[in-house]
């Protein structure tokens, strides 16, 4: 009768490798270049977590101001007044609805403009109004149809924005400025490696 078959031996456990800070630790194959890119990275990581908050306030803080003034030349010409519309405008396919009540289409609409004169002009309306109805828009000084001056929440919005690009510039740089200097170090090891085959390999060629 045939003996029973062993189950196959498990091999021996393999350390996985460790990548982490690889260029860090010791090891036979760690060059000077990679020491040297190593703590550069690191001490770039820390430049860049150091400099983003900065950067993003003062971007903050420059956007912040330059909307505040651009928000009071606009409260100081632009005026609040009424325009009759011209033509009905079409309904919402879904009236009563969210969406509804943030679409806008385009119309004409009759406008007094600061010389008196009615003037025609384009706005963008509510849906479902009749002709004869009168809507309410905002005009410049020389009677233009424009926008409501922005509000405070309009100009914390665009100061985030500012300040998020801004950290997400600096971070940008930093990666950009690390993938440099890893390039000019992985062409530096290419050198020195082919300066060091070219040394080696006349002791590996046969003689005839």
């Amino acid at each position: 009768m045939a003996g029973r078959v062993p189950p196959p031996a498990q091999p021996p456990p393999e350390d996985l490798p460790r990548v982490t800070l690889w260029r860090l630790r010791g090891n036979p194959l760690r060059r000077r270049s990679d020491l040297l890119l190593g703590w550069f990275g690191l001490g770039l990581l820390a430049a860049v977590l150091a400099a983003a908050p900065v950067v993003a306030l003062l971007a903050g803080d420059a956007a912040r101001r330059h909307y505040a003034r651009t928000a009071q030349h606009q409260a100081e010409t632009r005026r609040p007044t009424t325009a009759v519309l011209l033509r009905d405008v079409p309904r919402h396919p879904e009236p009563g609805s969210a969406e509804a009540a943030l679409t806008r289409y385009p119309a004409r609409v009759l406008v007094d403009g600061p010389d008196g004169r009615t003037r025609t002009v384009r706005t963008e309306v509510e849906p479902g109004l009749r002709a004869g109805s009168t809507v309410h828009v905002w005009a410049d000084r020389d009677g233009r149809i424009t926008g409501a001056p922005m509000t405070a929440e309009e100009i914390r919005s665009r100061c985030m924005g500012w300040a998020i690009c801004a950290a997400l510039a600096t971070a940008g740089a930093g990666a950009a400025a690390y993938g440099t200097a890893a390039r000019a170090v992985r062409r530096h090891n290419l050198a020195a490696w082919e300066a060091a085959w070219t040394r080696t390999a006349p002791r590996w060629t046969l003689s005839s």
